[in-house]
């Protein structure tokens, strides 16, 4: 497997379908070293190329930046990876339909199969709680840790007015659940309209969320993006 060839088609896909902007990031844990992850430059994501990767340390420092700009919000990462050793891949993402949960009253609930995960939980991080008076951004250590003290357990987070940080112990599982809360958002604000005031929507319950949970791990989605991506990226190549 080319770990790097990996990460470009999560940032690409992830780029084509809205969910991370110009500005969102995807990380990989080092296979060969626990201790370091890998994610790209300061670039936007849907022009991103395996030259652009950087290996980072659990401080989220650059190994060897060879005179590129890192991610502002690199911590977010290397604080996750620290807390959660099961967790392989990251995904900090924009996505817009689940922002609005961030900054309301009314909590993800998992109302799609595919995104039975969202039942485990998707706590909300309040940047204010830890600082005050930021620009919102994951800029340093301290407020990457108070993060992932947020995330805890869960398998995504939100980060009020801002967005999302998805894990998995897998790239797939992770480009996968970034996919599907991006629909279970949009599905669920569908179905609260629809219901009104009065009407009731049916989640999934916790025996189904389990049941989805224990043998989920976007293995068939990510096959199909991966292969239609790698003919992409070879077009690219021979342009």
């Amino acid at each position: 497997m080319n770990v790097l060839q990996d990460l470009v088609i999560a940032y690409r896909l992830l780029a084509e379908q809205g969910i991370i902007d110009a500005y969102g990031h995807v990380s990989i844990r080092s296979p060969g070293n626990p201790q370091r992850f890998w994610m790209a430059r300061s670039v936007a994501p849907e022009l991103v190329t395996e030259t652009d990767m950087m290996e980072f340390d659990m401080e989220s420092e650059p190994v060897d930046a060879q005179g590129r700009s890192p991610v502002n919000e690199r911590f977010i990462h290397g604080e996750v990876y620290k807390l959660r050793p099961e967790v392989m891949a990251v995904v900090h993402n924009h996505s817009p339909s689940v922002i609005p949960f961030s900054c309301t009253d009314t909590s993800l609930r998992p109302i799609f199969h595919l995104s039975a995960f969202v039942g485990l939980g998707v706590p909300n991080w309040e940047i204010r709680e830890a600082r005050e008076g930021s620009d919102m951004l994951v800029r340093d250590t301290y407020l990457g840790a108070s993060l992932a003290r947020r995330l805890g357990p869960h398998p995504a987070a939100l980060l009020r007015g801002h967005g999302a940080v998805v894990v998995g112990e897998s790239l797939p599982i992770a480009v996968g659940r970034s996919v599907y809360l991006e629909q279970n958002a949009r599905m669920q604000f569908q179905a609260e309209v629809l219901a009104g005031a009065h009407g009731a929507i049916t989640f999934l319950d916790d025996k189904e969320v389990a049941a989805q949970v224990a043998w989920q791990d976007y293995g068939r989605f990510w096959k199909l993006v991966r292969n239609k991506m790698i003919k992409r990226l070879e077009a690219e190549k021979s342009a």
